[in-house]
């Protein structure tokens, strides 16, 4: 705080303030529903107070499991207030992702909606705890957010605004902890304090003259970082309203820019490309849209200039991970080729250094190596996890990002490669090495590969490269359904199986996975 990227108020203060400035003034619209920040804050006293009576102590986890919307933004909120860290998962979390990060963080309560991609909620707690998993209390949300059901019976609406004062999280507490794509299992998880993401606010809001006049619409989902400062912390801060939805559809995407005069858009490059490509998008009126800020994998030069010259608005980008926070961005000053061309200029205050593959540090400027940063936007790293926080900071505590880059004389970054075996569908990073053991476990399989296979919209999907054992067959609907049914998440589903005879292997006897990414980009 002292050098003045960090501040001492927290987001609840944020809260109380945008309600006694503007009480009317709209903090989330989803469609034609609006919550004022008096509904906000209202809402999440409610729910805060309901957490603390359930005997959570401060600093317990909190499993949140709810849809994106207002209702997770609040979720959020109200955990903060009741001093509970909030895990978030998902809205597309399978079983199995689901149950490792409540077993991972221990967390002792679930918020819910009553639902999750179709299955009761009350379903998925009883097997939770079939599975040992100590579910104290499972809190459902109502639709409308006005009702909240405690262990299947009405509670509230009760509020103890002193009861909250006394446990509410300030802004450099670990108040939130979501996921990250491990390389070769389950999901990490990653701690966060608010001002890491005060900091890139102020990145951001420098990077694209953000001002409250500004309407935003964050299409993100909620729990991941690129969707934490475009939805709950950016706006907020800036109070101004953020535009949301439940489920992503570019079509109602189209409508609510238009509908909400929306001037800075945030969304993965996949939902942009699949916004121009529905049918009527030339013919909406989108010219109240000024910035967009995307990004969570490769922004494709051709389709981001086509953005800018249908649409009128500026395209920038952050680089970074939920891990690191930003190490460059892009701004309204950089040209188009700057701003598509590269990953955009490093942030002086993140300290960024190259190291090469013996993590030895080595020039910045010039070569080509593995970026490192220590700043005020970086995480606090991972929970309760030595061996991840052990591959993801080096001994001296820099901490490093799983790309390869280079940095021109200018100071602008581009990103060549990459450290980890990573499939980058639509945004979301997908472990190649936790599908490949997931896929290996159904009785047809003899020896599986997954690799990217190229896609002009979500970016890449999971394909499979995969030999079968003698006398088997196997389709791609039968092996989703059967992966589906040991819970794997639908982003790391495969959309694409190929069967060979004999997989490439190497002088080393490992399978040739170059050799199969060159064909899947060729085929």
């Amino acid at each position: 705080m002292a050098a003045g990227y960090w501040r001492a108020e927290s987001l609840v203060d944020i809260v109380r303030a945008n309600r006694a400035a503007m009480p009317n003034g709209a903090a989330y619209v989803e469609g034609a529903e609006s919550w004022s920040w008096t509904d906000a804050d209202d809402l999440s006293d409610y729910w805060a107070t309901t957490l603390a009576d359930l005997g959570l102590q401060r600093t317990d986890r909190l499993a949140v499991l709810l849809p994106d919307g207002a209702t997770v933004q609040i979720g959020f909120l109200a955990a903060e207030k009741a001093g509970v860290v909030a895990v978030g998962i998902g809205a597309r979390a399978g079983a199995k992702e689901i149950s490792h990060l409540i077993r991972r963080t221990g967390a002792r309560v679930l918020l819910s909606g009553a639902e999750h991609d179709g299955v009761p909620t009350v379903a998925i707690v009883g097997r939770l705890r079939s599975e040992g998993l100590q579910i104290e209390h499972h809190v459902v949300v109502a639709d409308d957010l006005s009702q909240l059901m405690v262990d299947s019976l009405p509670h509230g609406p009760v509020t103890n605004r002193d009861l909250i004062d006394a446990r509410r999280f300030g802004p450099n507490d670990m108040s939130i902890v979501n996921s990250t794509s491990g390389t070769t299992g389950m999901p990490k998880c990653v701690m966060h304090n608010q001002n890491r993401w005060w900091y890139f606010h102020q990145l951001a809001q420098a990077a694209a003259d953000l001002t409250p006049d500004d309407n935003f619409y964050s299409a993100v989902p909620m729990p991941f970082g690129f969707g934490l400062w475009t939805s709950h912390f950016t706006p907020a801060y800036l109070g101004a309203q953020v535009g949301l939805m439940r489920r992503f559809s570019p079509t109602r995407m189209l409508d609510d820019i238009e509908r909400q005069r929306v001037s800075v858009l945030s969304c993965v490059t996949t939902q942009f490309i699949m916004m121009m490509n529905a049918a009527d998008s030339a013919h909406r009126d989108l010219s109240s849209l000024r910035v967009l800020f995307t990004g969570g994998e490769a922004v494709p030069y051709d389709r981001a200039a086509e953005f800018e010259d249908r649409f009128g608005a500026s395209v920038l980008q952050f680089y970074g991970s939920n891990e690191t926070g930003a190490l460059s961005r892009t701004t309204l000053a950089d040209s188009r080729e700057a701003r598509f061309g590269t990953a955009g200029r490093i942030i002086p205050e993140m300290n960024v250094i190259m190291l090469d593959p013996h993590r030895e540090r080595i020039p910045t400027v010039g070569t080509r190596g593995q970026p490192a940063c220590i700043g005020p936007a970086t995480s606090l790293g991972y929970w309760d996890d030595d061996a991840a926080n052990t591959e993801l900071f080096t001994e001296d505590g820099w901490m490093l990002m799983g790309d390869m880059v280079e940095i021109d004389d200018d100071h602008y970054l581009s990103v060549v490669g990459r450290v980890g075996d990573f499939i980058i569908r639509g945004g979301k990073n997908i472990s190649a090495p936790a599908v490949e053991a997931e896929v290996a476990t159904h009785p047809s399989i003899a020896l599986v590969a997954a690799v990217p296979d190229p896609d002009p919209v979500l970016g890449e999907r999971v394909g499979l490269y995969v030999t079968l054992k003698p006398g088997s067959l196997l389709t791609l609907d039968e092996l989703v359904s059967y992966l589906r049914e040991r819970g794997m998440s639908k982003d790391s589903l495969p959309e694409r199986l190929t069967i060979l005879d004999e997989l490439p292997m190497s002088s080393g006897g490992k399978v040739a996975k170059g050799a199969l990414r060159l064909r899947a980009s060729t085929t």
